[in-house]
């Protein structure tokens, strides 16, 4: 039999308002949430308070709860069923979500999950729900699902479609906050090779002095695989060259652009120097400032 007092894990008294309900809650749940909270017991504690205010907020079932207590097998039995079928905690959802080994999709905690205000049966109304949900760059550019644990519990897949781009929504119909919708904005982690440009993807390559000037052939990376590229003779610093199509998916699709960036060695032992004056020597006639300054 269930014996607990609902009152005293809301930590308030049998009088409490309808306010100081939703007051306690709230300050309760942000303390407990097993996601933000460094207690031991967060977990149980946050389902305890929950399932208080499951009773709690509704009004039949405080009033059945008041006269029979919590051993009542009508509340306990309506509250089970409507777990099971939802896995609704009473007011919904928070605002944000994550927790180790699923996607961290924290955004502002607490910031819009309980503005939404109460129907003329006093149940919380549906109300849709922003959160953000932070991928990798393959994941966008092959497509995905990734796994996002919802503050009741219960897990939910989210197909990250191949091409989106940062700032588009992701809409998960019913969940959200009291079975309204739950939007997810994509926001692209950065990429330690690769800058993003809307659908375009760029790289910066860099080469030596003589493969710019003689040409050579490199293998460069892209998402979908390496690639050989022929880098022209005489090519400058700062060059872009483009791999159609290599950028992300869609209509029509984004490239990749190789941005070239000359590397010039150093110059630490007396035959290395002497390789720089030979250079000057042989180009004393150019200069390259010449026709930026003529």
């Amino acid at each position: 039999m269930n014996n607990k007092d609902y009152y005293k894990i809301l930590g308030i008294n049998c009088t409490a308002s309808d306010s100081e309900i939703k007051k306690a809650y709230r300050r309760l749940a942000k303390k407990y949430h097993p996601d933000v909270s460094k207690e031991v017991n967060a977990e149980a504690r946050f389902k305890e308070v929950n399932e208080a205010y499951e009773v709690l907020s509704h009004k039949e079932k405080r009033a059945e709860y008041d006269a029979f207590g919590s051993a009542s097998r009508a509340y306990q039995s309506a509250g089970d069923s409507r777990s099971r079928q939802t896995g609704d905690t009473g007011f919904g959802s928070f605002s944000n979500f994550g927790s180790s080994g699923y996607s961290n999709i924290f955004d502002d905690l607490f910031g819009n999950g309980f503005a939404g205000g109460f129907n003329q049966q006093g149940k919380p109304k549906p109300q849709n729900q922003n959160a953000t949900i932070h991928v990798d760059l393959e994941d966008v550019f092959h497509g995905s699902r990734q796994s996002i644990r919802l503050p009741n519990g219960s897990h939910v897949q989210v197909k990250i479609p191949a091409g989106i781009e940062s700032g588009k929504k992701i809409r998960l119909a019913g969940k959200g906050i009291n079975g309204g919708d739950l939007l997810l904005k994509v926001k692209i982690n950065p990429h330690k090779q690769f800058k993003l440009d809307g659908k375009d993807i760029l790289i910066q390559v860099p080469i030596t002095p003589w493969e710019a000037t003689l040409g050579t052939d490199l293998t460069v990376p892209t998402l979908a695989g390496s690639v050989k590229l022929k880098i022209p003779a005489n090519t400058q610093s700062g060059k872009k060259m483009r791999l159609k199509g290599r950028g992300l998916k869609g209509n029509p699709p984004g490239h990749q652009y190789i941005i070239i960036h000359i590397h010039t060695p150093p110059a630490n032992t007396d035959d290395e120097v002497n390789a720089y004056k030979m250079m000057k020597n042989t180009f004393s006639s150019w200069n390259p400032r010449d026709d930026n300054y003529s």
